[in-house]
């Protein structure tokens, strides 16, 4: 598969999958739609073409669109696409939603971003400075073949090590998986633990503390207790005051089921939301 089209190609990470496949051997056709969009890939020196010229004869379609449109508009150019080409989406809400049009002779692959690890060993300060990875930092991906013939499966491999490059390892895994890891892992959990974290720091600061030393202070426990937690260095463990508090703390901030939101139904609802379909 040489010929991708790269579809919301002037978007952000439109952009970025441009940026990195300019650095390939694919022959890309960009399609980009809003005047923003068209700036930014002219900046680049990329051209941009229609999307009826784009989508014919290719071989593969970059979906770098808005999780709430790719079934509408994958719905809407699937009748131009070959038997045989591969569509490829960034994020696994529209697929296991059940949005993306019954045809069983495309291929549908899914492959997501780990982002540069906080145990990165990255030598400089440009590698330390990429939080979101694929451009100066090594990071991790994770992939899943939704539907087609298992052969596939190396060359969407191969394209989402281009896109995400520079890239270590490439995770793969199981539709369902990918949905437990986004946005169950990731931002369910995650993402709201870390808001807490944000605002507990601006709480502190509100009573009191000089806002610089309350940021380093948190920055630096961040990390020693990542550590700690995923066992990352000899000897990693919390004090026993630190255990104590952990555990009672637990019993303040979370609710004793919140692991529920790992059940396929709880997780479901999310995706539904997340792909724009109306759960039910």
């Amino acid at each position: 598969m040489n010929t991708i089209t790269l579809l919301g190609a002037g978007g952000k990470m439109g952009c970025r999958i441009a940026d990195n496949l300019a650095k390939t051997k694919y022959s890309v056709r960009h399609v980009e739609i809003s005047e923003r969009g068209k700036a930014a890939l002219a900046q680049r020196g990329i051209p941009v073409v229609p999307i009826n010229e784009g989508l014919a004869g290719t071989e593969v379609v970059i979906l770098a669109l808005p999780d709430n449109r790719i079934g509408a508009i994958v719905t809407e150019i699937a009748p131009q696409l070959d038997s045989g080409t591969m569509v490829m989406a960034l994020d696994i809400a529209a697929p296991l939603a059940g949005v993306l049009p019954k045809r069983e002779d495309l291929i549908y692959f899914v492959t997501h971003p780990c982002h540069p690890s906080v145990f990165g060993d990255e030598a400089t300060r440009e590698g330390r400075r990429d939080f979101f990875g694929g451009v100066h930092a090594v990071q991790n991906i994770v992939c899943s073949l939704v539907q087609g013939p298992e052969a596939a499966y190396a060359e969407g491999e191969r394209i989402a090590r281009a896109i995400y490059a520079p890239v270590a390892k490439a995770h793969r895994c199981s539709a369902e998986q990918m949905g437990i890891l986004e946005p169950v892992l990731s931002e369910t959990v995650l993402g709201t633990c870390l808001t807490i974290v944000r605002e507990a720091t601006d709480e502190a600061v509100r009573r009191g503390v000089p806002a610089e030393a309350a940021r380093d202070f948190v920055l630096g426990h961040l990390k020693v207790e990542l550590g700690i937690v995923f066992q990352a260095f000899e000897g990693a463990t919390f004090s026993d005051g630190a255990l104590q508090a952990i555990e009672e703390a637990r019993k303040r901030l979370f609710r004793p089921d919140w692991k529920n939101v790992f059940e396929p139904e709880e997780m479901m609802k999310s995706i539904r939301q997340i792909a724009g379909k109306v759960p039910g």
